[in-house]
């Protein structure tokens, strides 16, 4: 008996903590604990929960190329922007060389985060000497030129002052008047001191406010400007709160454009959460019976080892923070089939042991460790295929990578160890007799022939 209460202590620990971590049935005040309605916690991708998938691709222009370097830069910038819009669990990949994949699950409504995510964003301060713009007129692309709202042109070279590359902070408030939305915003390093400069030497004449090439504001010079200043411009609530987010996440370094765009409805999703949850049921009854049928005290603990890896893998995906995607269950149901597997080994390893005539427990102790290895070696080519899935794959690839990973890993602890804490648990509590009747049972080919 030396061994099993500390044997049953971490078996309560790993599955009151894995309910804990998915369920969290248990919350807390400041340091009150306090219980709360049971509701999952896994992260569920888009397939399942519904939402929106876009695809950018990066657009070359003259003088910018497209390479990995500035894609993986402009994911940096679109991740900013995404986090700033207070998305919950977006999530953003790579796919070729030229193309960023951005799913928000569970938004429904994806036009502006569409907008703010695909702006360029670049911001610059241009100093227009006498000459004031309005609002909406655009640099033509030979930036000597500005085409103003009506359709004229005008010849107006562009003369940048300072970019938004060195700003520190936006952010969007109301006027001191409180009637008008401003976008509050701070220069650091070299911009400060550059800015500050200009407007020392420059009162009286106008400093045009851009971005993407489209005049916001074009204000006049009234006093030197220590590196901070507003953005005026009839703007909404939320235009300047995207403003002021576009700022802060900086400047893409190659443009984007949706390239493509794929709405999934909620209802889709719960739909196919329903119809695996209940092939999961079904998938989980048979098992247990088959188990319980043929192997008898033996089979009902490897069920019970197999629900204590189900709790344990889902507490396992909700602190990763991985996302469980229907490929996602697929993997995990395909690991559920490999952790039956290795029950079956280990109980076909003590019941070749027990037909030698070797004592319960020395077969128990030696069923187990040639099992190990059998199962040690089918679980590590698995763990190959699925890390190079991992490496190479995408989307829901990786998240098929994933939960199968996770679900190897989990089986192979609960087959080595919970099966075997289990059963020695109750040949010393007295039942071995029902674990020697294995002995007497068909191998499995004489039993289906």
């Amino acid at each position: 008996m030396r061994g099993h209460p500390l044997r049953i202590l971490i078996l309560l620990a790993i599955v009151l903590g894995a309910f804990q971590l998915t369920f969290q049935p248990l919350g807390f005040d400041g340091l009150r604990p306090v219980l709360q309605p049971l509701r999952p916690h896994i992260r569920l991708g888009l397939d399942l929960q519904g939402g929106t998938r876009i695809v950018l691709e990066a657009q070359p222009r003259p003088g910018v190329q497209v390479t990995p370097d500035k894609v993986d830069a402009a994911m940096r910038v679109i991740e900013r922007r995404i986090d700033a819009l207070g998305i919950a669990e977006p999530l953003l990949q790579r796919q070729g060389t030229d193309r960023i994949i951005v799913e928000f699950p569970g938004l429904q409504d994806p036009q502006r985060a569409k907008e703010l995510i695909g702006r360029t964003a670049l911001l610059e301060f241009v100093d227009t000497d006498h000459q004031s713009l309005p609002e909406g007129a655009e640099w033509l692309p030979d930036n000597r030129r500005v085409r103003l709202p009506d359709g004229r042109v005008l010849t107006l070279p562009k003369k940048v002052v300072v970019t938004g590359a060195d700003l520190r902070d936006a952010r969007a408030e109301l006027d001191p008047q409180g009637l008008n939305w401003v976008v509050r915003f701070r220069f650091g390093g070299e911009g400060a001191r550059k800015f500050e400069e200009h407007t020392g030497r420059s009162i009286g004449e106008y400093l045009t406010i851009v971005l993407d090439n489209r005049v916001i504001s074009s204000p006049v010079i009234r006093a030197r400007i220590p590196g901070e200043g507003v953005i005026e411009g009839n703007f909404t609530p939320d235009q300047a709160r995207d403003l002021a987010i576009l700022l802060r996440g900086g400047a893409l370094p190659v443009p984007v454009q949706p390239v493509e765009e794929r709405t999934v409805g909620p209802t889709l999703g719960r739909d196919s959460i329903d119809r695996s949850l209940r092939a999961g049921w079904v998938a989980a009854a048979m098992v247990v019976a088959l188990m319980t049928s043929y192997y008898g005290l033996g089979g009902l603990l490897a069920s019970v080892a197999l629900g204590i890896y189900g709790i344990t893998v889902l507490g396992a995906f909700t602190a990763l923070g991985a996302t469980l995607t229907l490929p996602g269950i697929a993997g995990f149901i395909l690991s559920l089939g490999m952790a039956v597997d290795g029950n079956v080994i280990i109980f076909e390893k003590v019941k070749e042991e027990l037909r030698t005539g070797k004592p319960l427990r020395t077969a128990i102790a030696t069923g187990w460790r040639r099992a190990i290895a059998t199962i040690i070696d089918s679980n590590a080519t698995t763990l190959i295929g699925a890390a190079v899935l991992l490496w190479l794959g995408s989307g829901p690839i990786r998240g098929f990578a994933v939960t199968l990973v996770i679900g190897v890993l989990v089986s192979v602890f609960t087959a080595v160890f919970v099966t075997r804490w289990l059963v020695e648990l109750c040949v010393d509590g007295g039942l071995a007799g029902w674990f020697v009747r294995m002995a007497r049972l068909p191998r499995p080919t004489e039993a289906a022939a």
